[in-house]
């Protein structure tokens, strides 16, 4: 089996981050975003990996061969990036000729064992349900548990089942036939080429797919699901019994927290669910539910719910008070 992993966007809900490294190399937890997809591919034993990359992709193919030197990686520039089936379709050649495929989008993290999804013996899309289905590709469901219909982004849902991103493909050759379908027939959605509108055309022809409710689908294409990301992924129990005391003086830690190599951490608060990248130097802080990235510095911050891009220096204000009776002082004006 091969894994396919997108990772062409320009991640533009995630600017400022975004200008300067693809969407899939913004750190979350102790990894980036790319980094929790590999290795919860590895853990399932799967080695041969396609990375069809577009925006930065130097950037990500240098990430690639140097954290992950161990994996056959192949790497597809898709230019002009138009959807995810366009994607696919360039890299066709790649994986047409394998016996199964496993596609996992480059900016989404799904908690679940990938190992019995790898083991059904057809094809299966990742499912989760979700209150606003109308932003999402939608699966329908026939009474024989297989899937009837998907479609992207409906205006009028009939199911609040989204699809999270990952997809396993028993025949891979008849993904290749409705991708070539979709672009000679110039079948576009919202003007892409959508994946979605491949699978509609395999399940016409009498392709038995099914749907896996994942736990949890984190799309880490804005601030808030990636904050909620590094906080799921940082309560693991791995997480909560690391014990930075003696790499932090002088300062307390409430987990899960995560702190990169050779940090400078001193007479601050952190946590909970902050994630720190190396070399990062923290002085007199208090930090929760943040992400900072490596070679920061941080001193005088008060911070929560923030992101803090990598390279990237803030000073707040340190103040000495002697305040009387009856005072009241507000600088959150």
């Amino acid at each position: 089996m091969k894994a396919i992993i997108p990772v062409a966007g320009v991640g533009s809900k995630l600017r400022p981050h975004t200008h300067t490294q693809p969407k899939s190399l913004v750190p979350v937890a102790d990894n980036t975003i790319l980094g929790h997809i590999i290795e919860k591919i590895l853990e399932a034993g799967i080695t041969d990996f396609v990375f069809i990359i577009g925006y930065l992709g130097e950037k990500v193919e240098r990430y690639v061969r140097g954290k992950y030197p161990q994996i056959n990686a192949e790497f597809v520039v898709q230019e002009p990036r138009e959807g995810l089936g366009h994607a696919l379709w360039i890299a066709r050649h790649t994986y047409e000729n394998d016996s199964s495929l496993l596609i996992m989008l480059g900016d989404a993290i799904v908690d679940v064992d990938l190992k019995p999804i790898i083991e059904a013996p057809t094809s299966v899309l990742g499912v989760k349900k979700v209150a606003k289905p109308s932003l999402f590709g939608v699966t329908e469901v026939g009474n024989d548990e297989y899937i009837v219909k998907v479609v992207e982004k409906p205006k009028v849902p009939k199911s609040n089942f989204a699809l999270v991103g990952l997809y396993k493909i028993v025949n891979p050759r008849k993904l290749v036939k409705s991708l070539e379908h979709i672009i000679t027939e110039d079948q576009r959605t919202q003007g892409e080429y959508h994946l979605t509108d491949a699978l509609m055309h395999m399940i016409k022809h009498g392709e038995k797919i099914v749907t896996w409710s994942v736990d949890h689908w984190f799309d880490c294409g804005k601030k808030d699901t990636l904050l909620a990301a590094n906080a799921t992924l940082l309560n693991r129990q791995s997480f909560r019994t690391n014990d930075y005391s003696e790499q932090c003086p002088g300062c307390i830690i409430i987990p899960p927290v995560s702190i990169g190599e050779d940090c400078d951490i001193t007479n601050s608060i952190i946590g909970p669910n902050v994630a720190i990248g190396d070399n990062t130097t923290i002085t007199n802080s208090i930090l929760s539910n943040s992400i900072i990235g490596s070679y920061s510095e941080l001193r005088y911050a008060v911070m929560q719910d923030s992101i803090i891009g990598s390279d990237a220096s803030f000073r707040g204000f340190s103040h000495s008070l002697n305040i009387g009776d009856s005072t009241e002082i507000n600088f959150s004006q």
